[in-house]
């Protein structure tokens, strides 16, 4: 997920921050300190969109990286009749900019996975894809970096880097959950969302429509 300058803030499109979609009757979610969520990101996927939700009122003192935390919330919505959501009056709901998505599909040269291999022979470490394609994409000569600020996540594939006893569980059917998008905090201070520094993972039971989200 490539960041592609600013989108409309109640736009069906793939995006960070604005105002959620939604069915009508929702209602905006609370973390256990009392205060409304933050509204993270809409992410339109295959059955319907994810929408994150992440507790901003008092960073560090919620438990927003936990996925049996009520600090944070995901939602599997239906696709049809969605409409934009009512925010509260109080509290930090939005994020200051909504940027737009927009997905670019990156097929791995296994030459140069065996590359990244041979360059960490002492890693017990199998090489991760999407660290791999998140630090190749716009590579450039001159750039020791790339471009990688650009990059706000990914869709679908396996989570990077995690151990498996962090995968969620689904609260309705106790089954593991599917893991559905990363998530990074963004290519600006103003425009990124507060994940402490670390990379956001977004987990879904299809099943039971229920989602769970951690930092890791």
């Amino acid at each position: 997920m490539i960041y592609d300058g600013t989108a409309p803030a109640d736009s069906d499109v793939p995006r960070t921050g604005g105002v959620p979609l939604a069915p009508a009757g929702f209602t905006w979610p609370m973390c256990g300190c009392g205060g409304p969520l933050q509204f993270f990101a809409h992410l339109p996927v295959e059955d319907g969109v994810l929408s994150v939700f992440v507790c901003q009122n008092d960073p560090g003192a919620c438990e927003f990286w936990d996925a049996t935390s009520s600090a944070n919330r995901v939602h599997l919505f239906p696709r049809e009749e969605l409409q934009p959501v009512a925010v509260p009056e109080t509290g930090v709901t939005l994020l200051p900019v909504t940027s737009a998505i927009r997905t670019h599909v990156v097929t791995l040269d296994p030459e140069e996975i065996d590359d990244h291999d041979d360059d960490d022979e002492d890693d017990d470490l199998a090489p991760d894809p999407y660290d791999l394609a998140r630090s190749g994409w716009k590579w450039e000569p001159e750039e020791r970096f790339g471009k990688q600020r650009e990059v706000l996540g990914s869709l679908g594939g396996s989570p990077s880097y995690l151990e498996d006893d962090r995968v969620p569980a689904c609260r309705s059917c106790t089954r593991p959950m599917e893991f559905a998008a990363h998530l990074e905090e963004g290519i600006s201070a103003r425009t990124a969302m507060n994940l402490g520094g670390q990379l956001g993972y977004v987990f879904v039971c299809r099943a039971c429509r229920e989602g769970a989200f951690l930092t890791d």
